[in-house]
């Protein structure tokens, strides 16, 4: 059994053992494997091996990989930090941008996108400053543009807590973002990572984005 054969069998345990304290499917969580760093080798082993949908969050390092595998049944999810400027690229080469943050660069993907185009909006829960996502009071407006949106589907939400040892300590957080999809009646959560996402679901992911679980440590 391979490194990665192992990682996944575990990440796939405490997926299910978070789904049913939360009284859950697991088969209603979608696990994102964050391929950041992580070179097309080893991302179709990961393939092979039954991950469906991968996460990278800079469009310079993932097209490369997209176009190297693009005989893989996957599903492709941009989760970083977007630029305005680069909207019609990410739009041509990923399936789900899972980071529109604000109504400008709502407004360019639903120009450039050739066709319907799932997305999240990422909120922005707490005030550390290194962290992106709209602010909640900018949610009503944000959420109406994307509804009207001719080419962009509006699924549901996404959060980065801060990074804490103490896993609990984010909770609130995830709770938090559950209470705005409810609200706005959205039923995507994307949340939690690889120290944490067994709290996330708990508290209602449906989409996990894990990378170091998965793959180990970055080099």
């Amino acid at each position: 059994m391979t490194d990665f054969i192992g990682r996944y069998q575990s990440v796939l345990q405490r997926i299910e053992q978070a789904a049913r304290r939360g009284g859950r499917d697991p088969a209603s969580i979608r696990l994102i494997a964050v391929t950041k760093t992580v070179p097309p080798d080893r991302i179709r082993e990961a393939v092979d091996a039954g991950i469906r949908d991968l996460g990278e969050n800079r469009l310079q390092e993932a097209q490369p990989k997209i176009e190297a595998l693009a005989d893989l049944h996957a599903t492709w999810h941009f989760i970083g930090r977007l630029q305005t400027n680069k909207a019609k690229k990410v739009a041509e080469v990923f399936d789900w941008v899972q980071s529109v943050d604000r109504l400008e660069l709502a407004e360019r993907l639903d120009q450039q996108a050739t066709e319907k185009l799932p997305v999240l909006i990422e909120v922005k829960l707490h005030a550390e400053d290194t962290k992106s996502g709209a602010e909640e009071a900018v949610l009503p407006e944000l959420v109406d543009r994307l509804r009207r949106s001719a080419r962009l589907d509006l699924r549901g939400l996404m959060a980065i807590p801060p990074f804490v040892e103490d896993v609990e300590s984010v909770r609130p957080y995830f709770r938090k973002l559950r209470e705005l999809a409810q609200r706005y009646e959205l039923s995507e959560l994307s949340m939690g990572m690889s120290h944490d996402f067994d709290v996330a679901i708990e508290e209602g992911a449906t989409m996990v984005r894990v990378g170091t679980a998965l793959f180990g440590e970055r080099e």
